[in-house]
């Protein structure tokens, strides 16, 4: 009884987010983010700064954010992944959602809300780094550079796998962005990952790849700068 009765209240949260986005529909957002390639099923063009508004006045949990999930508009699926509850994501779940992105906004949105805060994030990150579909790549590094700001217990030593699988992505001129601000985002952390940059930015230099080598020399660029290397003398 007590679980349907909660599977009732959360229809009915369910039904009241459905109502609030309707409310702050932006048809020429949603039609500004089409013609940007950024497509879906169903777009309100809610922004992401409403939709976390929306978020605050609703408790997280596991069954309405599959709800929200499974509905396919582009705030529903937002609003999930700041409404899931990290600790109640499957690998089954994270594989099946990445799987299924049409493009880089739900990707990020996942990445940044969500997977980042799930025990699954480094397995997952390195896994998806070797996907067949570029969708799948892009989270995979995007998650490394999230899991590079935001997880303050990580030991460096956890990201060293990563930057073996970013060398052989480096010539997918797709993935020029994520990984240049990914590689940005483990160079800022430390010292050690600093260096473990500079050296992959130079061996990428090196590469034969134009795309790669390019990369390559503003990621070493960048590195090198008195900017983040002041800062990072200035935090050890």
């Amino acid at each position: 009884m007590d679980l349907i009765l909660g599977n009732q209240e959360k229809e009915k949260e369910f039904q009241q987010i459905l109502q609030i986005i309707k409310s702050k529909k932006n048809g020429d957002v949603a039609d500004m983010m089409t013609m940007k390639g950024i497509c879906y099923k169903i777009n309100w063009g809610v922004s992401v700064t409403e939709l976390r508004e929306i978020a605050q006045l609703f408790e997280p949990g596991h069954i309405l954010a599959l709800k929200l999930w499974n509905k396919g508009w582009r705030e529903t699926m937002i609003l999930s992944t700041l409404l899931e509850d990290p600790a109640s994501v499957s690998e089954e779940q994270m594989d099946y959602h990445t799987k299924t992105f049409d493009n880089i906004e739900i990707a990020e949105q996942s990445s940044t809300n969500l997977y980042v805060k799930t025990k699954f994030a480094f397995i997952k990150a390195l896994e998806w780094c070797r996907g067949k579909k570029h969708l799948v790549r892009f989270t995979g590094v995007h998650l490394i550079g999230r899991l590079a700001k935001t997880d303050k217990n990580a030991i460096d030593e956890m990201f060293e796998p990563f930057f073996e699988e970013l060398k052989t992505l480096a010539k997918d001129t797709q993935l020029h962005t994520v990984i240049y601000r990914t590689v940005i985002a483990l160079g800022t952390r430390s010292l050690l990952l600093n260096q473990q940059s500079i050296d992959l930015a130079k061996s990428l230099q090196l590469n034969n790849s134009e795309t790669a080598a390019k990369l390559g020399e503003d990621l070493y660029n960048e590195l090198t700068g008195e900017d983040i290397q002041d800062t990072l003398k200035f935090n050890q």
